[in-house]
Formats: structure tokens, sequence, C-alpha cells
């Protein structure tokens, strides 16, 4: 039975691997109060005690606008800690499965990414985690990194949670049209990663276990913040959920009109050919974990049922 270290456990990706890894497996799940990231010490000395076959690194520090000030904290979750890891596993022989960012890229590039395109950072969080990235390489151990991008997920903090509760409270929303991406649910990249964990171990015991390296994760199709936003309230509607605005309301705007204190890639459309040809993922239309994440938000709490 194949022991796995999940950090991270709260995110929104920690708490959809919690229900898509394999039940066969001994999953040991932390978050910052059993695991401190900010502390190298303490991170050893956990990895070591857990002994674990893989480690799946969830944690990040993802507050992208809070990293222009804080960069300190940003660099020491997103670029040391994986160092740590990295080192901890390849001691180990642990599989590493470590998640990445589209915002490594500068977002110039008129098509989608590919896993080899230079990476080229706009903001502190960009450059945090592909430090991060270069360190899980260097240290020259069993690795995967899923490179994902617009995350969203029925918890924690996300653009579509924000998005829901904004068009819940006003008549009119003004949203970025001009930045491209593919929104991907956690539940969908906690599947992904389940497979291919499952893909590899499988492979290993044919002796064949050569996957090692970067791979683009995202789901089929493109769209804006905007249009993200206007089917997010689209299929909020159909599903009962009172909205003040109408989609008729929902205002495009240039990012300029939006100014944030960390610059956004224009173009966050990563290609996934790699990941379909090698490891045989493929995620389907983004629009269909929408619909699973407004129901599960639609879905009524015990209070609410009672």
């Amino acid at each position: 039975m194949k022991r796995i270290l999940l950090l991270g456990k709260n995110g929104q990706v920690g708490r959809a691997l919690q229900t898509a890894l394999p039940k066969t497996a001994v999953v040991m799940a932390h978050d910052r109060t059993t695991c401190d990231l900010s502390s190298p010490d303490h991170l050893r000395r956990t990895i070591r005690d857990s002994r674990p076959d893989i480690v799946i690194n969830a944690a990040a520090y993802t507050a992208v606008d809070h990293a222009e000030t804080d960069p300190d904290a940003c660099f020491q979750i997103n670029a040391s800690a994986p160092a740590v890891i990295a080192e901890e596993a390849k001691r180990l022989d642990a599989l590493l499965v470590h998640y990445s960012t589209d915002y490594v890229f500068d977002g110039r590039k008129p098509s989608p990414y590919v896993e080899g395109d230079a990476p080229n950072p706009l903001n502190a969080y960009g450059r945090s985690k592909l430090q991060g990235d270069q360190a899980v390489v260097a240290a020259g151990g069993r690795h995967i990194i899923l490179r994902v991008a617009w995350v969203y997920s029925a918890t924690g903090k996300n653009f579509a949670k924000t998005i829901l509760r904004l068009a819940a409270e006003r008549d009119e929303l003004r949203i970025v049209s001009d930045q491209h991406g593919t929104p991907t649910s956690a539940d969908q990249i906690a599947t992904a990663t389940s497979s291919i964990i499952e893909k590899i171990i499988n492979s290993r015991r044919l002796g064949a276990d050569h996957h090692n390296g970067v791979y683009h994760l995202a789901p089929k199709g493109v769209t804006s913040w905007h249009g993200f936003a206007s089917e997010l309230i689209s299929v909020a509607q159909q599903y009962g959920i009172a909205m003040c605005v109408q989609t008729n309301h929902i205002i495009p705007i240039a990012a300029k009109e939006y100014p944030t204190p960390a610059q956004r890639p224009g173009n966050s459309v990563l290609d996934t050919t790699k990941l379909q040809r090698e490891l045989g993922v493929s995620l389907p239309d983004w629009r269909e974990s929408v619909r699973a994440v407004v129901v599960e938000l639609a879905r009524p709490t015990e209070r609410t049922a009672a």
C-alpha cells in the first residue's frame, strides 16, 4: 500500500485531493498548523517521519497582489519550501507532485503556451513559483510538475465565488475581457492528479517509470474573465440562485481599466498536448466543471435544510 504525504490539505486543490486520491493509499494530510512550510527543519522532519512513497505539494502562497508588498513570505512558501521538499523526496526516492502556474509566463505569446516556452513572470508570485519549479527540477529526483491556471472551487477564496457573491449584491458588474485562459476546477485537478499517480505507479511496476518533468493541465476551451463570469451567473440563475445582476449588465472592460498591484498575463492558455500524449489525461470543456461547482454551491447546507 502506497504512502502519500499531502501538504496543503486545506487549500482548494488539497481539499479536493483528499476525496480523489486512490482509496488503496495511506494518505497523510497536513495543513500549516501540522507542517510549517516556513520552517525548513520542521518540513524536513515531517517528510522523514512520514516515509512517503509520494509527496504532493498542494501548498502555496496565492495572494498574488499582496505578494508585491510581502515578497519574502511568498518566496518562502513558493520557492524555498519546494526546494526542501524536493531534496527530501529525492533522498527517499519518493515521487514529488508539485503544482505550477500560468503566471510563470508573461502572456504575450499569441498562441497557447507549451511546456518548453521560456518563462518570463510579470509579478512576484510568478517569480516565486518559477523559482520553486526550478528547485524541484534541480534536486534531480522523480517529479511531476503540473502547471495549472485560473483555479476555482466551491470552497476557499477564488474568482468564481467572488463573482457569484457580487452578482447577488449588485445590479451591474464590470469584468476584464482582454485576458484569456481556461478556468480549471480544483476537482478536475485532483481527479487528474490521482489518475496520473496511478499511471506512474503502474508503469514503475513494469519497469517503465520514465515520466518526469513539467506537464500543462487544463480543460478544453478558452474564455476571458468576462466570459467566465457570464457563464457562472447564467448557470447560477438556471439553478435558482438569486442574482441581482442581469447578463446584459455584465460589462466587458480592458485590464487597464481595472489596475491591480500585480500585473497579470494577457494570455494564460496552456497547451495540454504533452499530457494527453504521454499520460493519456484529457479534461472536458471548462463549462462542465462550472456547472458542477455551481450545483455544489446551490446545494442547501444542513442548517438551511433543517
